[in-house]
């Protein structure tokens, strides 16, 4: 990946397209690229959606090639939910085609003419950009399938449904799987309200005639390659519970620790919790003829996603992950899994955070817009109101912050105005120390202390004590900053703190496709350096260590069964980037 893409969506007579070198990017992937890009030319003041925000699209550092589980995409930009950095990633085949046709990024700069829309074309012969006003309104699903009448089924989409082009806080950018289905998405902070601002609906990328990355030392990269992904299959988690019940694995995992934020955070358990966890969809999905093991890219070796159908076995969603189970169903009070799964179906068809969405949601039943528990309510709001844009839809499609506000409740479950995720950060308090000090608000990917606090992975810090949190959250926020750096998903995290043989041959494979001598430091330095732009970016936009906290009531509340509260001071969350 040689050069980068700049796309001025305003020049003067339409879009202009211009390759160029990478620069000063040189060396750089995924979050690291698209949080350097922004860190050097997006003004930190500048208004989200105006032609000042720069949208970025960066796959990893060795996406396109053969090394294992390394097919993710990095979308960057400045968010209109949290006013800071955002990079949100994903799966999906988009990160591999466009890395195979040479990219490192892809850059959308300037605004278009007042209601212009666009289609973006990447292949081997050069980039063509059309008007894409035929598309407009149009959901994610509709628009794949015209777009796979026309390009086929081999190429890779990037799009925004309806939610995006509305420029929702709560927007998602949707790129399709294996089998071109928009199912995977880059959902968190609205970027897809920026990539709609931008006046994009779809980039089309195809790799027809291109050959998969080839590494600078190929045996190296082959040997640690083998190694490494050995490790994963023999670690419990990415070689049993992620392959067999997917990511839902967890639901029965954290309640039984008493850490499940039902009804929107106001207990640690849900009582029907079995009739939506892991074991349950797995078990349905098998039944029914889905498929509860399966890749969302290429060369995937955990397979931790699946294919979810009805009871007449046709198609209804890919297999929801355990935030989106959490989210639209114990925070909800839903326990109906075809009821959640059509929910996450109309998330990735709308273009929405399926976080944000079942967040808003919970605060939208504690306010009376629904009774707690109404399935259909709560479809309705999705698919006919976020959906249609009504003026209640685009309260919701701002995300559980504005929702709150627009309702007068104190419970709304944010840090930086993005939602909380689905563990209790009062009974995870690891995970309550990266909510509150994370470059990019609210988000578990960003440090997953569950793994150490609930799963005793890499260790064993207790959740409910604040004692080692703060140590665990830093080095965890490093770790993952440069591990989205690289392409490589965030669930080999479980082997590689684990298994250290499984970490070095991580880092011999990055050795081998680049021909360097890349060493444990040198991650945790690019992890502090990719940490280092992102803070200080957000402190040029006007945020300050008064939005490194939790909301208060965290603090007042207590959360049964263990009844504890969120104690971590404020002047250890202060310390959380004293490196």
């Amino acid at each position: 990946m040689d050069k980068i893409l700049r796309i001025d969506m305003g020049a003067p007579g339409g879009p202009k397209a211009i390759i160029g070198p990478l620069g000063p990017y040189a060396g750089m992937g995924g979050r690291g690229m698209t949080s350097m890009v922004v860190y050097e030319e997006v003004p930190a003041d500048c208004h989200p959606l105006g032609p000042e925000n720069k949208f970025v699209i960066a796959p990893g550092m060795v996406t396109g090639s053969a090394a294992s589980t390394s097919g993710r995409i990095s979308v960057g930009c400045k968010s209109p939910l949290t006013g800071g950095i955002k990079e949100a990633n994903a799966g999906g085949q988009a990160g591999q085609v466009l890395a195979r046709l040479g990219y490192a990024a892809i850059i959308l700069e300037g605004a278009p003419a007042a209601g212009a829309m666009y289609k973006i074309v990447i292949n081997a012969q050069g980039v063509n950009i059309s008007d894409a006003t035929a598309y407009k309104g149009l959901r994610n699903y509709a628009l794949a399938e015209k777009i796979s009448a026309e390009y086929g089924d081999k190429v890779a989409m990037i799009s925004i449904g309806p939610a995006g082009e509305m420029r929702m806080a709560a927007a998602s950018v949707a790129v399709t799987d294996r089998e071109f289905r928009p199912a995977r998405h880059a959902g968190r902070g609205g970027v897809g309200a920026v990539m709609g601002a931008k006046g994009v609906k779809v980039i089309v990328i195809d790799d027809a005639g291109m050959k998969m990355r080839k590494p600078k030392d190929p045996e190296r990269f082959k040997a640690a390659n083998k190694r490494f992904t050995q490790g994963l299959r023999q670690h419990p988690v990415t070689g049993e519970g992620l392959p067999t019940y997917g990511t839902n694995v967890l639901t029965n995992v954290v309640n039984e620790a008493g850490a499940y934020p039902a009804f929107n955070f106001s207990q640690g358990q849900y009582d029907e919790a079995s009739q939506i966890s892991g074991e349950t969809f797995a078990e349905l999905q098998t039944r029914r003829g889905g498929n509860p093991t399966h890749g969302c890219h290429r060369g995937c070796a955990i397979q931790c996603s699946g294919i979810y159908v009805d009871k007449d076995g046709n198609f209804l969603t890919k297999q929801p992950e355990y935030e989106t189970v959490w989210s639209h169903g114990g925070n909800c009070g839903i326990s109906d899994p075809d009821a959640i799964c059509r929910l996450d179906f109309l998330d990735d068809d709308i273009g929405l955070d399926t976080i944000d969405m079942g967040a808003a949601i919970g605060v939208a039943m504690e306010a009376g817009i629904i009774p707690v528990g109404d399935a259909e309510g709560a479809i309705r709001l999705v698919d006919q109101e976020v959906g249609q844009g009504t003026p209640l839809g685009r309260i919701l499609g701002g995300g559980a912050a504005s929702t709150a506000k627009a309702f007068g409740l104190e419970h709304a479950p944010v840090v930086k105005g993005q939602a909380m995720p689905a563990y209790d950060p009062r009974a995870v308090k690891g995970v309550g120390v990266t909510y509150a000090t994370s470059t990019m608000g609210a988000d578990h990917t960003a440090g997953y202390a569950v793994a150490t606090n609930l799963l005793k992975v890499g260790g064993d810090v207790d959740p409910l004590s604040a004692e080692g949190q703060i140590e665990l959250s830093r080095n965890l926020q490093i770790a993952t900053a440069a591990l989205d750096a690289t392409g490589f998903c965030l669930f080999i995290a479980f082997a590689i703190l684990d298994q250290q043989e499984t970490f070095d041959a991580m880092v011999e494979i990055i050795n081998g496709m680049f021909d360097i001598n890349l060493t444990g430091d040198d991650v945790v330095a690019l992890g502090k350096k990719i940490l280092s732009m992102e803070r200080e970016f957000n402190k040029k936009a006007g945020l300050t260590a008064a939005d490194d906290r939790l909301p208060r009531y965290f603090r007042r509340e207590a959360l049964t069964p263990h009844n504890v509260v969120f104690d971590i001071t404020d002047e250890q969350l202060d310390s959380v980037y004293n490196w």
